[in-house]
């Protein structure tokens, strides 16, 4: 998945757990951008008694780099309490939960939230009410209007909602980890010589009815950008900001039998990090990963092996044999994929793709890269910059792009011929696909903020079957 259970140590602590970031300039507010941290994935709807929470031992952050050093400079701190109303009852919610501050809700979170600017703090919300969970007809009988209650209005013209959403992240999970047996291309893959296995079909979405825990907020373009720089042309170097996600931890975390809980104690160290999709999940090595959670994005030049030579490139033509032919004579001659370094290490710089541009400087680091003076599309395609859409994945992320579709490609050799004329992408390249779209949703996306779908309840969404 985007990043979700990536890393040996990093799946058993879900509650840390970056799953996605996006970011994108609002369609409804282009003024704006939209950023959206999601952590503690998989989560089943039906998930009572103790319903899914964020940690109120972890520090969440969605940082910005606007001056190309692969360092934060504008971060958005965010931090939980849970509040239980009545210890003496095994209940969520005594009876309907109809407002945010219903006595019948029983468990309930509040969070701060604070921008710092290289040093500068400044608070912008306290005390700041999470919804409940969706847990079904009865006891959260309205839930969009709960939702909308838990969405803030902060200083200088900010937004924020942080609780739980339906995943907006669609992937075939069954098929990508059967050993890359990818569903519309079945009857093309090796299969080990094995006589029995699928047949060519459509994908499954593994995550249709699945929620998790979202940070969104939406500030202005200003917020974010070197000095408060108003966008002009995509082609200014300053029109482009880095972002990603990190969670905390500190340093020493005992268990009191006496009480009953965790005591944690001395300085935060970041134990989760995220920024473009897939690239803990798909391209750093195993015995790597945790530690990879563990840097910052500056220090990503140590991991160049990984992007120049992606593994996964090299297992598609033994996968699908015959299928990539050039890609197999790219992977023999041992040729360094610079297509990808780009794309995920310092984005792109101008003249590759015409009116493009969202390149951060010659520092190595994984970020996912905004140019924030590219507006909205008015006729977005879900496959981003591959499908023709300049306001879409590598520029930033939306929530409705097909990150995997559009890595997979890549990764398969499209992208290769932007740094090299000569070089002709296999036809399956530019089809490579888990077979899945947004219909593929149990839960649509939003036209506005926070843009994510309603969470599925656990009265009414079925078991896995």
């Amino acid at each position: 998945m985007s990043s979700h259970r990536e890393a040996p140590g990093m799946a058993k602590d879900p509650v840390a757990d970056s799953t996605d970031v996006y970011a994108f300039v609002s369609p409804d507010s282009p003024d704006t951008v939209t950023l959206i941290a999601n952590y503690v994935p998989l989560q089943g709807p039906a998930g009572g008694p103790n319903f899914y929470e964020f940690g109120d031992d972890v520090v969440y952050q969605i940082h910005t780099d606007n001056d190309r050093d692969g360092r934060p400079d504008v971060t958005y701190i965010f931090r939980f309490h849970t509040e239980v109303v009545d210890p003496d009852t095994f209940l969520y919610n005594t009876g309907p939960i109809t407002s945010l501050t219903s006595a019948t809700w029983n468990r309930r979170q509040v969070y701060s939230v604070v921008r710092d600017y290289d040093g500068r703090i400044e608070t912008l919300g306290t005390n700041l009410p999470c919804p409940p969970c969706n847990i079904g007809p009865l006891s959260t009988p309205d839930y969009p209007a709960l939702a909308g209650e838990a969405v803030h209005s902060l200083s200088g013209g900010r937004t924020v909602f942080a609780g739980q959403r339906a995943e907006g992240f669609y992937v075939d999970l069954g098929s990508i980890f059967d050993l890359g047996d990818l569903r519309p291309f079945a009857s093309d893959h090796d299969h080990y010589g094995l006589t029995k296995y699928p047949t060519n079909g459509p994908g499954v979405n593994a995550t249709a009815n699945l929620n998790v825990l979202t940070i969104a907020l939406q500030v202005p373009i200003t917020d974010l950008t070197l000095g408060g720089w108003k966008p002009g042309s995509e082609a200014d170097p300053r029109a482009t900001i880095g972002v990603w996600t990190t969670a905390s931890r500190q340093h020493v975390r005992v268990y009191d039998t006496d009480r009953s809980l965790y005591v944690n104690s001395g300085p935060y160290g970041q134990i989760s990090r995220l920024g473009n999709p897939l690239v803990n999940e798909l391209l750093i090595p195993m015995g790597q990963k945790d530690f990879w959670n563990t840097e910052n994005p500056h220090n990503d030049k140590q991991f160049l092996s990984s992007f120049a030579h992606p593994e996964l490139a090299g297992l598609l033509p033994a996968l699908y044999p015959g299928v990539f032919p050039n890609l197999a004579a790219l992977n023999k001659a041992g040729t360094a994929r610079a297509d990808i370094e780009a794309i995920l290490l310092t984005g792109l710089p101008a003249g590759v793709i015409t009116g493009f541009q969202n390149y951060t400087g010659p520092t190595q680091a994984d970020l996912l890269r905004l140019n924030v003076a590219i507006p909205p599309s008015g006729s977005p395609s879900i496959y981003g910059l591959l499908g023709g859409d300049l306001a879409g994945f590598p520029n930033g992320r939306r929530v409705f792009d097909d990150v995997t579709a559009i890595e997979l490609r890549a990764l398969a050799g499209v992208t290769y011929a932007l740094i090299d004329k000569a070089y002709a992408p296999d036809a399956a390249a530019s089809a490579v696909t888990d077979g899945l779209t947004p219909a593929d949703l149990n839960s649509p996306y939003l036209n506005t903020f926070p843009y994510l779908g309603v969470p599925h309840s656990g009265f009414t969404t079925p078991s896995p079957s």
